[in-house]
C-alpha cells in the first residue's frame, strides 16, 4: 500500500447498539474494494475484523480492529469496535483518534440503548458522523420509523440523503436524493421533502449559498454538495443513509460519502498540545513536514510479534528505523519496522505521514496514551480518559505452577487494557482484578490462559471489614516461663483508646524511672502492631486505636524481646476484647447518572442497598446522583444499574470512609468469619 498525503486520508469509526452489523459492514467495505478476496463470515469467525480467538468464540468484536483499504485515490483507515458496553474501554480509544464516525442502527430494532451512548460519545469528539440505517432485508424493517426515531433523540440535523426502495424481502436498493431519476414514483413525496430539508441545510453552510437560497434561486447539484460537505464537517449536519450490508446494498454508496463529506485530517485541523517543560500549549497542524508528534492509541500482546503498538501521527512524518522521543517517559525510543496493520495482518510501510495509522512491534518504554515526538521539540497529546472500572473479581490461580506467573501476567494484561486494574488487597490478602463488568472479566480470564499460559479461578471479593473498639480500657499481661536455663519474663500495662474514624493506629509510651527498658519498647509494638492484625472478633485488622505503654516490669536475666513482644500481644488481645469491639465496612462514594425517567427506581434501589443519598443534580435530561454506600451491597451494582436502567444508566465508585456495621449484619459476618476459621 503506498504512502497518501494527509488530504487523501479518511479517519472514521463505526460505533452501535451491539448486534447492528459492524463488523459484517467492515468485511463488506473491504471486499467491495477488492482489498480481500472473499466476504468472511462471523459463524465461521473468518472475518478480517474478529480474528481474535476471544472474538470467534463469542461470535462478536472485544477489540478494535485497525482495517485500512482504498477507495479510489482515499485512504480510508477504518476502525471497527466493540457494541457490547463491558469494551467501552476500546470504543474510546478509537473515537479519540478519527474524524468520522459511522453510526449503525438496525432497521428492524431501531434506535437502541447502545445508539444513544455512542451517538453522545461522537458529539463529545466532535466527529463528523453519517447514520447507516442497515439490515433493510430484515424482517419488520421500517426506514421511515427508525428515521423519526434518530431525527426525535439526535435532533433534525440529521437527514435522510438516500431512501431505500422496497423494505424486507422486497428491498431493491437504494437512491440518492439528490440525483433521484430513477426513483420509484412511489417514492417522489418523500424524496422531494428530504431533498427541500438537504438544500436548506447546505445552503446555511455558506453566505453566498443562503443568499441565493432566499432570493428564491436554485442551487445546482455541485453548490448542494459542496455545502452538505462543509455542514457535515461541521456537524451542523448529520447524513443518513440506508442499505443492507448481507445484500451487499449501500456499501459502495456509503464508501463515497466517507470520502466526499468525512474531513481530511488537513481540512479538520489542528489539535492541541502542551510542551511537558513549560507547561504552554502548542497547537499541532497536520502536517507531514512539520515537527513530528505520535499518539498511541492501543497495545497489545501479539502471539507472534510480541507487543504491538498503535498509533496515530498527527505532525510530521514517522519513519520506519528511526529514533525519536517518548515525551511522557523522558526516554529514547527505538522505531523498528512500521506497519499497516488490518485485523491479524502486517504490512511493512516505509514510513507514515501526518493523518496516518500504524502500528509498530517490540517497543521498550511506550505505553498506551504515550506520545512519541522529536527530542528537540517534545510535546505531549491528551490520550484516552478511559472509565474507571466498576466492578471487581477475586482471581486465584489454579495450580502452583500458575501461581508464579500469575503477577506478571497479570501486569500485562492490565498495560493492555487500561479499563483493567489490579491490585492486592492488604486485609483479605486477595488478588483483586477490577473491570467494566462480567464479560470483560470472562474475556480476561480466557486472555490470561491463551496468551500468558495462566489459569486462573475466580470468586466474588471478600469484603475487607475492619475491627475497632468503642471503649477506652487498660490492660496488663505478664509473660513468666521458666525453663531449665534462662526463662522468658516481659510485663506490660497498656491503655488502649478508640481514635477518631479513619485515624488508623498510634503507639506511644509514657514509661518512666525505666520499669521498662527503653531496647524493649520497640518489641512491645511488634507485638502490638501483631495482636492488631489479627483481630479479636473476626480475625480483620484493627484499627482507629492509640496504644500507649505506661508501665511494666522486667527481669535483668530473662527479660528479651520475645518475652516483651508475647506480653503485648496478649495484652492488646485481651484489652481490645474488653473494650467493646464492633466491625467496621468500606462505605462508598457513589455518582449515579441516570435518565429522568428511572431516577425513581434507582433511588429506591439505592435506598434498599443501605445507601444515603446525600444530592441530586440534573443535567441535560439526566439526573445525577450522589450517595454513600456500604461495599457488601454494591460489589455488583453494575450489574443493578445496568438492569434498571436497560443499560442507559453509569456511574463511578471509590472508597470514602469506613463506618460500624449494623448489629445484626455484622453478627451473621462474624459467625460465617468463624466457620471459615474452623475450616482452614
Amino acid at each position: 500500500m503506498d504512502t497518501y498525503n494527509t488530504e487523501q486520508i479518511r479517519n472514521i469509526v463505526l460505533i452501535s447498539h451491539t448486534g447492528a452489523g459492524k463488523t459484517l459492514l467492515s468485511e463488506a467495505m473491504l471486499f467491495q474494494t477488492k482489498t480481500v478476496s472473499r466476504m468472511g463470515k462471523i459463524e465461521d469467525g473468518s472475518t478480517t475484523s474478529d480474528f481474535d480467538p476471544d472474538e470467534i468464540k463469542r461470535k462478536s468484536s472485544v477489540n478494535t480492529s485497525l482495517l485500512p483499504f482504498v477507495s479510489d485515490k482515499y485512504l480510508i483507515n477504518l476502525l471497527d469496535t466493540p457494541g457490547y458496553p463491558d469494551f467501552i474501554g476500546e470504543v474510546k480509544a478509537a473515537l479519540s483518534v478519527v474524524e468520522g464516525s459511522i453510526i449503525l442502527v438496525c432497521a428492524a430494532s431501531g434506535v437502541e440503548v447502545g445508539t444513544e451512548l455512542v451517538w453522545k460519545y461522537a458529539e463529545q469528539h466532535n466527529l463528523s458522523s453519517i447514520f447507516f440505517i442497515n439490515k433493510m432485508d430484515r424482517e419488520n424493517a421500517d426506514f421511515y420509523k427508525t428515521v423519526e426515531q434518530i431525527e426525535s433523540k439526535f435532533g433534525r440535523k440529521c437527514i435522510p440523503i438516500q431512501v431505500p426502495i422496497g423494505a424486507e424481502s422486497s428491498f431493491q436498493g437504494v437512491v440518492d436524493v439528490l440525483s433521484p431519476e430513477n426513483a420509484p414514483s412511489d417514492l417522489q413525496d418523500k424524496i422531494s421533502a428530504y431533498r427541500e430539508k438537504l438544500i436548506e441545510a447546505a445552503a446555511e453552510s455558506d453566505d453566498n449559498l443562503t443568499a441565493k437560497y432566499l432570493e428564491g434561486e436554485e442551487l445546482s447539484e455541485e453548490e448542494i454538495r459542496t455545502g452538505l460537505k462543509a455542514s457535515v464537517a461541521s456537524g451542523n449536519i448529520v447524513p443518513i443513509m440506508v442499505g443492507s450490508v448481507l445484500q451487499g446494498k449501500g456499501i459502495t454508496e456509503l464508501i463515497h460519502a466517507i470520502n466526499n463529506y468525512i474531513p481530511s485530517p488537513k481540512s479538520k485541523g489542528g489539535i492541541t498540545s502542551q510542551n511537558p517543560q513549560t507547561h504552554k500549549e502548542e497547537t499541532l497542524e497536520p502536517d507531514a513536514t512539520a515537527p513530528l508528534s505520535t499518539l498511541v492509541f492501543k497495545t497489545t500482546a501479539d502471539p507472534y510479534v510480541g507487543r504491538l503498538t498503535y498509533l496515530r501521527v498527527y505532525s510530521g512524518t514517522l519513519n520506519s528505523d528511526s529514533n525519536i522521543w517518548n515525551a511522557n517517559k523522558n526516554k529514547a525510543e527505538r522505531i523498528g519496522q512500521l506497519f499497516r496493520v488490518r485485523g491479524k495482518s502486517q504490512e511493512p510501510v516505509e514510513k507514515l505521514v501526518a493523518g496516518d495509522m500504524g502500528a509498530v512491534a517490540k517497543l521498550a518504554v511506550t505505553d498506551t496514551n504515550d506520545t512519541l515526538c522529536n527530542k528537540e521539540h517534545s510535546v505531549v497529546i491528551k490520550g484516552t480518559d478511559f472509565p474507571k472500572p466498576t466492578m471487581s473479581i477475586a482471581v486465584y490461580p489454579k495450580t502452583k505452577g500458575d501461581s508464579d506467573k500469575m503477577g506478571p501476567a497479570l501486569a500485562r494484561l492490565v498495560e493492555e487494557d487500561l479499563t483493567l486494574e489490579t491490585y492486592k488487597d492488604s486485609i483479605t490478602a486477595e488478588t483483586i482484578l477490577s473491570g467494566m463488568g462480567e464479560a470483560h472479566f470472562e474475556v480476561a480470564v480466557d486472555k490470561m490462559k491463551r496468551k500468558f499460559g495462566v489459569e486462573l479461578r475466580t470468586e466474588t471479593p471478600k469484603i475487607p471489614y475492619k475491627e475497632t473498639l468503642t471503649k477506652k480500657v487498660n490492660s496488663e499481661y505478664k509473660h513468666k516461663k521458666q525453663t531449665g536455663g534462662h526463662g522468658q519474663y516481659g510485663h506490660v500495662l497498656l491503655e488502649i483508646e478508640p481514635m477518631p474514624r479513619g485515624n488508623g493506629f498510634e503507639f506511644t509510651q509514657r514509661v518512666v524511672g525505666g520499669s521498662v527498658p527503653k531496647n524493649y519498647i520497640p518489641a512491645v509494638e511488634k507485638g502490638v502492631l501483631e495482636a492488631l492484625s489479627d483481630g479479636v472478633i473476626a480475625g480483620y485488622p484493627v484499627t482507629d486505636l492509640r496504644v500507649t505503654l505506661y508501665d511494666g516490669s522486667s527481669h535483668p536475666v530473662d527479660s528479651s524481646d520475645m518475652s516483651f513482644k508475647i506480653a503485648a500481644l496478649h495484652a492488646v488481645k485481651k484489652g481490645v476484647n474488653d473494650g467493646i469491639p464492633v466491625l467496621l465496612e468500606p462505605i462508598m462514594n457513589l455518582q449515579v447518572t441516570v435518565p429522568d425517567t428511572y431516577t425513581g427506581d434507582v433511588m429506591s434501589d439505592l435506598n434498599g442497598k443501605r445507601a444515603r443519598v446525600q444530592g441530586m443534580n440534573p443535567t441535560d435530561g439526566s439526573n445525577v446522583i450522589e450517595a454513600q454506600a456500604p461495599l457488601a451491597e454494591i460489589q455488583k451494582y453494575a450489574i443493578d444499574l445496568r438492569s434498571i436502567t436497560q443499560g442507559r444508566g453509569n456511574y463511578t465508585m471509590e472508597f470514602s470512609h469506613y463506618e460500624e456495621v449494623p448489629a445484626h449484619l455484622a453478627q451473621k459476618i462474624i459467625e460465617e468469619s468463624k466457620k471459615e476459621s474452623d475450616k482452614s
